[in-house]
């Protein structure tokens, strides 16, 4: 098996890119007045400092949400070839959906999912 299709894909590439930068290098704006490096959210001129800290909690949320979001996806495919999987395929979704059940079932034992439980904790605590 040769490389060399891989090493000319490589090469385009990195030449697209090299083009591309060099080109809005030479060709962009030069921007020198004093507002251009401040931080600018939405016309609205940013207060306070920008490393505010959130609790993990939201982290949490964001992480369940994506990893459950992708897995209704692939319950989507199989939605729409299911027929065509057949007793199998069938088969293979309802393991699929028992390990997302048993997932957010451990989540939920654990206490993942309850936020008002380290308030609680707290509140004993003090």
């Amino acid at each position: 098996m040769t490389v060399w299709p891989l090493a000319v894909y490589f090469a385009a590439v990195l030449l697209i890119v090299v083009a591309m930068l060099s080109i809005s290098y030479v060709l962009g704006q030069r921007h020198r007045e004093p507002a251009t490096g401040s931080p600018f959210e939405s016309g609205i001129v940013s207060e306070g400092s920008p490393r505010v800290r959130f609790a993990v909690k939201f982290y949490l949320v964001a992480i369940f949400f994506v990893v459950f979001d992708l897995e209704a996806v692939f319950i989507f495919l199989w939605a729409v070839v299911g027929r065509e999987l057949g007793l199998a395929g069938y088969v293979e979704v309802l393991i699929f959906i028992g390990v997302l059940a048993a997932t957010l079932a451990y989540l939920w034992r654990t206490g993942a999912l309850d936020w008002y439980k380290a308030a609680r904790h707290a509140k004993v605590r003090s």
